[in-house]
């Protein structure tokens, strides 16, 4: 643990030294050869085809420029970038967590982007993250609420009611979620729900669960922790309840892919619908249900930046702005859900999103980003990660007490948040 937080410091003072917010204008386009390495952290083949074939584009009209598409682990990705950064070995283009964009937007690590197509059309709400000082310092590519993909063959075999009856209905909550997991697993054997890529690991992606409480992990300015709250300690006992007592939810070390038919019900963003292209199951995507704080979502940001230490800053920026001009937008939003306010309607998704009906779209996306909240996010969020899922190990065990482990968090988090 030691050596892995020294390592996340070592790469965040190689974000700081790139030196200040304010940034410069990128270089100019270059005329000679060029290789530029873009790190992302989707090896989906549908997503790599894409950006594959948007680069083809712009090669056609830049024969000297060449990209590449640089997959690393989610669960390693901001740490495995910034020592990389850190190492001198950085990439020229990167995508960006939402957790980790106050330290990048804030550190200097980025160029500010002045040059992309129609910059008047992205919603205010989506470029908040990513700006510093009336400067955009990474293309928010992906705002992406989460929703529910369910598995309707599953639950009607276990004799439960189809979710999209109770959204309907009014009666869609997570009280109900949880008790159609169990009932799956009791009859069924299969796992109930799924929150996919948490793992017992990736704890920020909880949001999508706590936030229907009312929790959040801090305060809105950051300072404040926020797991000790009762709201927490109410959202954290109903999930564990739902693991060890219910079995509505595999428990630590079980693997169940939804899109292979290993559960009932994940929580995951519309990106993930491609997988579901040969399902041999029927299925829906419906709203995250209803938290004892009423209706909510939950939205995922991705940016995309350019790296104020690639050497070749002016052909990146320049490419950017090719692969988030409208026309690539539209097409990129047949899985990451624009910024763009003439595109984020369910008939213009729809176009690019064969696999989901305009109603799920209308649904979880478009009304899911007018009113969600983004996932959690802190400078320094690195170290903060490590700590945060340090401290909730103990809570994934039978006969955790909530109470304690989470006053450890917070214990843990004291001198980290005031930074």
């Amino acid at each position: 643990m030691k050596i892995r937080v020294a390592l996340v410091a070592l790469s965040l003072l190689g974000l700081a030294a790139c030196g200040d917010s304010g940034g410069s204008t990128p270089a100019a386009v270059e005329t000679g050869p060029v290789e530029l390495r873009m790190t992302i952290w989707s090896a989906n083949e549908a997503h790599l085809k894409l950006f594959n074939d948007i680069a083809a584009e712009y090669k056609s009209g830049h024969p000297n420029v060449s990209v590449k598409f640089d997959p690393l682990p989610f669960e390693q990705y901001t740490t495995t970038l910034t020592t990389q950064i850190a190492g001198g070995n950085g990439p020229d283009l990167a995508w960006v967590l939402e957790e980790s964009a106050p330290d990048f937007v804030g550190s200097g690590a980025l160029v500010p982007l002045e040059n992309l197509d129609r910059p008047d059309d992205l919603a205010p709400a989506a470029t908040k993250l990513w700006q510093n000082g009336g400067k955009l310092y990474a293309y928010p590519f992906s705002t992406s609420p989460f929703g529910m993909f369910v598995n309707t063959d599953l639950l009607k075999q276990a004799g439960q009611d189809n979710p999209a009856d109770l959204v309907t209905a009014g009666t869609w909550t997570w009280d109900k979620a949880f008790a159609e997991g169990a009932a799956v697993n009791a009859k069924t054997g299969t796992a109930g729900i799924v929150v996919r890529d948490f793992d017992y690991k990736t704890w920020g992606n909880l949001s999508t669960v706590w936030t229907g409480w009312g929790a959040q992990a801090w305060s809105a300015d950051g300072k404040t922790c926020g797991f000790n709250k009762p709201e927490m300690l109410d959202a954290m006992t109903a999930l564990h309840k739902a693991v060890f007592t219910d079995k509505a939810m595999p428990g630590p070390g079980v693997a169940a892919d939804f899109f292979t038919g290993q559960s009932a019900m994940t929580v995951t963003q519309i990106s993930r619908a491609s997988l579901l292209k040969d399902a041999k199951f029927g299925w829906d995507l419906v709203p995250l249900p209803a938290g004892p704080k009423g209706k909510y979502s939950v939205v995922g940001q991705a940016g995309l930046g350019v790296l104020k230490k690639s050497k070749h800053a002016g052909t990146a920026a320049d490419f950017l702005a090719f692969f988030t001009n409208a026309a690539n937008s539209a097409k990129l939003a047949q899985y990451f859900p624009p910024a763009r306010k003439s595109q984020l309607n369910a008939e213009t998704m729809a176009k690019t999103n064969p696999l989901l009906k305009p109603a799920q779209l209308q649904s979880v996306v478009i009304d899911g980003i007018s009113t969600g909240v983004v996932k959690p996010s802190h400078t320094g969020s690195a170290e903060i990660a490590q700590n945060v899922r340090a401290s909730l190990d103990p809570l994934w065990k039978p006969d955790a007490n909530v109470k304690s482990v989470l006053d450890n968090v917070c214990g843990g988090l004291s001198g980290l948040l005031a930074k």
